[in-house]
């Protein structure tokens, strides 16, 4: 018998190599450089792996000359225009990801108390700080550099996940961008109790629903005999029998999936890791997970899948509007604000089922956009939640204490509230194009129900949304309101890069909503 010579295209999974090879990197560079120079050398090679990443994006992408696509790896992985589409996103949320995570400066109180970490910033209050004292602390503060080669696998992973061709290769993605994950969110190194409550949730349930996955992926393989996705589409149009066992196969494979969006019923992680996480990682972690997880979601069904289209498609309309419909309700009664923007990305995940449900071109080209869209408002959202600290420099995150934030701190209290409306779907931010394109491909798909449904969950949404804004900026502050702080320039450059994307894809949508509909057919 007569096996196939194994090849590997190096240039075709180029952004892939770079972004593992600077994990590995990264991970020798802990072990090797004194502590002073671990904090640049990681930064800069965590920087400069990203961009090489997707200036290899580009490259591929332009070498196609008008093709669908290719494989790689002997058919594991698909390089094709969704695939890049979505690793073009997933490495510049990663960039501002690290530029967040990059944040060193340190919280010096009144009372002089030294802070560092993750989640550790300079407050307005320590300008008036002696120089002494203050390079005394910055240069005793510490941060833990071994989160950049996490966040590169992570990265990796995320990169691999949408462009798997086997369901093998998917499962291998899922655990490379899962596991850095579980370890990132309990490395806080104030509130370690809640920080280390969140990553040991997510570890758990994480682990359940990968074996859920990786059991669909074995019972598809018992009725096609095949892990490929192209070969279980050809299996299922071929068959007239029972489907009973790929049916059994998708709903587990679902299960996975469904978790890592965080769509209902397998959101209950969602809230708790949001808030215990530090708050750069659930930056990250809420906009590229999702980016990489709806891309994987819409390769099963649109490749593998589309013969059993109208098996699945029931299903995913009950849990596009079950999701819709808690993320909203329970968003509204909430008191946290990372916890409110975390029901709210429950809700948003609803949002982009819809454009999965649509089943068709330009449902896929929507979701696209809307994942660009929602990944950039969401770190820019966190990052701003990053910056208000109370007196001990401790993050404040209670909604009653942020009243009156926007007086005091007007452009703070403008560039949330851009986000929130963006959220909310108001015209001229990123948030209405997304939604108008996701609903309009929905209604070209025969879901007019869902998308009343999205329409009615968005008009609630909006309620919560500008209750934020009416309390920032039309309510008195409390006596002990928090801080703004005085970020470096790593945060300040993510704030204004994404409040700059959420405003032009409002306003000028056209030149990326072209580029999701040259990405909207797989290979």
């Amino acid at each position: 018998m007569n096996l196939p010579t194994p090849s590997i295209e190096y240039s075709l999974i180029a952004p892939m190599l770079i972004v593992f090879g600077a994990a590995v990197l990264g991970v020798l560079l802990e072990a090797v450089l004194p502590r002073r120079l671990r904090y640049p050398a990681q930064v800069a090679l965590s920087l400069a792996a990203l961009i090489g990443a997707f200036v290899a994006v580009v490259l591929v992408a332009r070498d196609m000359h008008g093709g669908n696509g290719t494989t790689a790896v002997m058919g594991a992985v698909a390089v094709d225009r969704p695939a890049l589409f979505l690793q073009g996103t997933i490495v510049l949320v990663g960039i501002l990801g690290v530029l967040l995570i990059g944040e060193r400066r340190i919280a010096v109180p009144d009372r002089g108390a030294e802070r560092g970490g993750l989640d550790a910033f300079t407050p307005q209050a320590s300008a008036i700080a002696g120089s002494v004292a203050e390079k005394q602390a910055t240069a005793a503060g510490v941060i833990q550099t071994e989160v950049f080669p996490l966040t590169m696998f992570a990265v990796g992973g995320m990169l691999l996940f949408p462009a798997a061709d086997d369901l093998l290769t998917m499962f291998i993605a899922l655990e490379v961008l899962s596991l850095p994950l579980y370890l990132l969110c309990g490395l806080a190194r104030r509130r370690r109790l809640l920080s280390q409550e969140s990553s040991l949730k997510y570890f758990l349930l994480g682990a359940f629903s990968s074996a859920f996955f990786l059991y669909g992926a074995a019972m598809l393989y018992g009725y096609a005999g095949t892990l490929s996705l192209p070969g279980i589409a050809e299996a299922v149009s071929a068959d007239t029998g029972s489907r009973s066992l790929a049916l059994i196969g998708i709903a587990l494979l679902l299960v996975g999936v469904l978790f890592k969006v965080g769509a209902v019923p397998f959101h209950s992680w969602i809230p708790d890791v949001y808030q215990g996480a530090p708050t750069p990682i659930t930056a990250f972690m809420a906009a590229a997970t999702k980016i990489a997880a709806f891309g994987a979601m819409l390769r099963l069904f649109y490749v593998a899948l589309p013969g059993l289209h109208d098996d699945w498609r029931p299903v995913l309309w009950t849990i596009a509007i079950a999701t819709m419909a808690v993320g909203t309700v329970t968003a509204v009664t909430q008191n946290d604000v990372k916890r409110m923007l975390a029901y709210s990305a429950v809700a948003h995940s609803g949002f982009i089922l819809t454009g999965v449900v649509a089943g068709n071109e330009s449902g896929l080209s929507s979701t696209l956009f809307y994942l660009f869209a929602y990944g950039f408002s969401t770190v820019g959202a966190f990052a701003v939640v990053g910056l208000v600290r109370d007196a001990d420099g401790e993050e404040d995150t209670a909604l009653a204490r942020w009243a009156g934030l926007g007086k005091r701190y007007p452009l703070v209290g403008i560039v949330f509230s851009l986000f929130l409306l963006a959220f909310a779907g108001i015209p001229l931010t990123s948030g209405f194009v997304s939604k108008f394109a996701v609903f309009k491909a929905a209604g070209e798909g025969g879901a007019i129900p869902l998308v009343v449904v999205g329409v009615v969950a968005s008009a609630i949404a909006a309620y919560f949304y500008v209750r934020v804004i009416v309390l920032m900026f039309f309510t008195d502050r409390p006596d002990d309101a928090p801080t703004v702080v005085v970020p470096s320039v790593l945060t300040t450059a993510v704030v204004v890069v994404t409040a700059a994307v959420t405003f032009l894809l409002g306003a000028l949508p056209q030149p990326l909503l072209d580029l999701a509909n040259a990405a909207n057919r797989f290979l």
